[in-house]
């Protein structure tokens, strides 16, 4: 079946068994050509891009300033920095965040790793139940709810890391071995920077110090994604991620450190986000623009693909449980 002259689906190669995954897919093309399920039809000719690349100009918020209590001058600049980032980009980048850069890296290379294993190795943690009825957490591709869907460009390993005695650790890959204490370990240290973010946002509204904090309630959810983008033949045609806001309160980043990829919408421009290695990026999400009154922004946001390289990021989402009723703060300004 051709897609325009773009593609081909896999259905058309003499009976084969369909990659089950995009890193599988990738691999089989003998051409450079992508599937029709992949292709987004008629979005990126609408893009207002800039002929050359633009970089965003991400303010970077040095946590070590932010709460440096015995310096009210160097906190009070951060902060200011902090509220720029809130309201115009809703997206700012981390430093000197108390997560070691040898537990970034090991997080990253064990992740690297696991994407490297075996195909039938990942598949013992499929998000597939039976092979067809697709589950939140687990190893695969997109949920598939039509057949005119347009898929995602990228794989990932979904898990649910808060609170600690809801893990499937079922689902945690085994191997390699350090993955499970590494991700134990980066999930406590991001989960500090996140509380310490909460509560300086909270004193930007003059609320109380914990008021973002209990709105993520005792129980909140925590979420990881590990996103791997194979290469693409024609990264012109795909989303490794389309575009979206997150719906979450905060969501913080470890990107990969080489291959960039991540875009966010301002004033009708898709902007590249830097890469800063061992830096983490914050993303507000929609809960936080919801209880901000609108004052802090959830951007809309989307991954582009790369023909010659890879790219992986592991992304931690932290969300008020879905029973909890969320609504805009009472401010008093």
């Amino acid at each position: 079946m051709m897609a325009g002259g773009i593609g081909v689906s896999m259905e058309s190669t003499g009976g084969a068994r369909a990659p089950t995954t995009v890193q599988e897919l990738a691999g089989a093309l003998a051409a450079p050509v992508v599937p029709a399920r992949y292709v987004v039809r008629g979005q990126h000719d609408h893009d207002q891009q800039p002929a050359t690349a633009v970089v965003a100009p991400i303010p970077v918020i040095d946590l070590g300033r932010l709460f440096k209590l015995d310096d009210t001058t160097a906190s009070a600049e951060e902060a200011a920095k902090l509220r720029l980032a809130l309201e115009s980009w809703g997206l700012f980048l981390v430093t000197n965040h108390g997560v070691d850069a040898a537990v970034m890296d090991g997080m990253m290379a064990a992740s690297r790793e696991f994407f490297q294993r075996q195909p039938e190795e990942k598949q013992r943690y499929t998000n597939l139940i039976g092979g067809e009825r697709f589950q939140l957490e687990g190893y695969g591709t997109d949920q598939v709810s039509s057949p005119d869907q347009i898929l995602d460009w990228s794989d990932r390993l979904f898990l649910k890391v808060e609170p600690e005695d809801e893990r499937s650790l079922a689902l945690w890959p085994a191997h390699p071995e350090t993955f499970r204490d590494l991700l134990d370990e980066f999930t406590n240290k991001c989960g500090e920077v996140k509380d310490g973010l909460l509560r300086a946002m909270s004193k930007l509204l003059e609320l109380h110090d914990d008021y973002f904090v209990d709105q993520l309630g005792e129980r909140a959810d925590t979420y990881v994604r590990f996103s791997y983008y194979p290469e693409c033949p024609r990264p012109e045609l795909v989303f490794g991620l389309k575009p979206h806001s997150d719906g979450s309160v905060l969501t913080v980043l470890m990107v990969d450190d080489v291959v960039g990829g991540l875009q966010l919408l301002r004033d009708g421009v898709w902007w590249d986000v830097p890469v800063v290695p061992h830096t983490l990026l914050v993303n507000v999400g929609d809960q936080t623009e919801i209880i901000s009154n609108g004052i802090f922004k959830s951007p809309v946001h989307r991954v582009v693909t790369n023909a010659k390289k890879e790219r992986l990021s592991v992304v931690l989402f932290y969300s008020a449980r879905s029973e909890r009723e969320i609504e805009p703060a009472i401010l008093s300004w």
